[in-house]
């Protein structure tokens, strides 16, 4: 009830239009819990203003560089979804530089690992921590040293969600780690990820590893979104090494690290060669930039959802998310998947395989599911929901039917020229986006549609560059 004041306020004006009440209850949560929006201690209330909302939006906004409208759009919800650090965002005010949250007394530090992810072996998880340490001794006089028993000043842990954690996580994909700041030495990772090494599979354990040290050593969060220290996760990076911003902040605690006569003063290596070692996985990890898709849609929490093999991965404006398994999502669901589709109508996603449909709401299979296909012929290629009449198009070779999934009536196939001009046969996938354009891929292209159902002129383009923005990685 504490809310209702609130949401009075935000959905007045252009609130209304732009965003519903289930994400403005998500964005007030979000503000709260990374530190935007705070009361004074001697408050005897939780509300908040329409312009106290407003200013903690800009900030955000200021602080992710996006447009500074203080209006919650699709795009700062966007960004408020993605997997991220679970501590506070310091930086949120008006210099929004970073801040120093406290330092060692000591300059040698010991650390001891507890106990270890089952997705990679001990041997991968400490050769990713001590890369992580790795990063911080390479500018700072610090040292670090692993130890196997007593009480060490850094202690790391895995925990799954509830379980043994004062500040318990909250599953797959969304607060990925978190660590106190110095003196207490706690460092805890969230078990419900999928951590892997050398692969843009799952979630980087040295990257996040090392954003997590940088808080146990002292340091909030950056601005700057291609900094260790931002606190969002953008994803693995090959050649990662420390922004500016990451090494005058840890420079500002500890000083620089003396420099060696033949060595430049200049240089800074942060990159520790390492071995892949993920588990095999049941079949062949796809690659974003260079693989087909199975199927795409625009899918539950207006998120968008690639699939290839037994993967998927979220696509955003600011490129692709980690790839996990598909049944860590869906449960019940194979991989290699014909088609996809989620309706906007019912709020239902029906997945397609051979002769079999699944049906789920949200992430959880519906009762009685899977069914077998009827009407329409096995192993589709593609399927979309479309605006105009409210169906859903399911599509094989160079024909398309209409389903009302409310009717379950489907009608005589068609040619997809019939309908759509300029749409080639065959295609690997399709989906109407959040601009209401229907568009089509196949391996590398894809074309839009306009609401003339036409291809628009420009088109095709590639799949990879414009979709999965995989110049991000060159």
């Amino acid at each position: 009830m504490l809310l209702l004041p609130l949401l009075v306020g935000l959905s007045l004006s252009s609130y209304a239009t732009l965003i519903d009440f289930k994400a403005e209850v998500e964005a007030l949560k979000y503000l709260r819990q990374y530190g935007y929006l705070q009361k004074p201690l001697e408050s005897d209330t939780e509300d908040f203003s329409p312009e106290e909302v407003r200013e903690a939006i800009r900030v955000f906004q200021q602080s992710f560089q996006l447009p500074t409208t203080g209006i919650l759009d699709e795009r700062t919800l966007e960004k408020m979804r993605q997997p991220r650090c679970g501590l506070e965002d310091p930086f949120n005010q008006k210099t929004l530089k970073y801040l120093l949250l406290g330092r060692w007394r000591k300059r040698n530090l010991t650390y001891r690992i507890y106990n270890y992810t089952p997705d990679m072996t001990p041997a991968a998880v400490s050769t990713a921590i001590q890369s992580a340490f790795k990063y911080w001794s390479d500018v700072t006089p610090l040292t670090f040293k692993e130890i196997t028993y007593g009480r060490a000043d850094i202690r790391i842990s895995f925990h799954q969600r509830g379980i043994s954690c004062s500040r318990p996580f909250d599953g797959p994909g969304k607060v990925l780690a978190h660590a106190d700041i110095p003196e207490l030495g706690t460092v805890h990772f969230d078990e419900d990820e999928y951590w892997t090494e050398g692969t843009y599979l799952g979630v980087n354990l040295r990257i996040i590893a090392a954003h997590e040290l940088g808080h146990a050593l002292g340091l909030g969060h950056s601005r700057y979104s291609n900094a260790l220290m931002a606190p969002v996760y953008i994803g693995y990076r090959p050649n990662f090494r420390l922004h500016d911003d990451d090494i005058r902040g840890i420079q500002a605690l500890y000083g620089k690290k003396a420099q060696r006569e033949d060595e430049e003063e200049e240089t800074i290596t942060t990159e520790v060669p390492v071995t892949p070692s993920v588990p095999i996985p049941t079949s062949p990890m796809p690659d974003p930039c260079n693989d087909s898709l199975d199927t795409i849609i625009l899918g539950p929490y207006g998120k968008t959802y690639a699939f290839k093999g037994d993967y998927v991965w979220t696509v955003t404006d600011y490129g692709i998310g980690p790839l996990i398994k598909i049944q860590s999502l869906w449960k019940g669901l194979p991989g290699n998947l014909d088609a996809a589709v989620h309706s906007p109508r019912t709020k239902r996603t029906y997945f397609f395989k051979g002769d079999k449909l699944w049906r789920y709401t949200d992430f959880r299979l519906n009762y009685g599911y899977p069914k077998l296909l009827t009407g329409v012929p096995p192993n589709l290629n593609a399927a979309l929901y479309w605006d105009g009449n409210q169906k859903i198009f399911l599509f094989k070779g160079d024909s398309y039917w209409q389903w009302d999934e409310l009717g379950w009536s489907i009608l005589s196939s068609k040619k997809i020229s019939s309908l759509f001009t300029g749409v080639p046969g065959n295609v690997d996938a399709a989906l109407t986006w959040k601009n209401s354009k229907i568009y089509f891929f196949k391996g590398d292209n894809y074309w839009r549609v306009n609401k003339q159902l036409r291809v628009e002129r420009g088109y095709p383009l590639s799949k990879a560059e414009r979709w999965m923005q995989c110049h991000h990685f060159d």
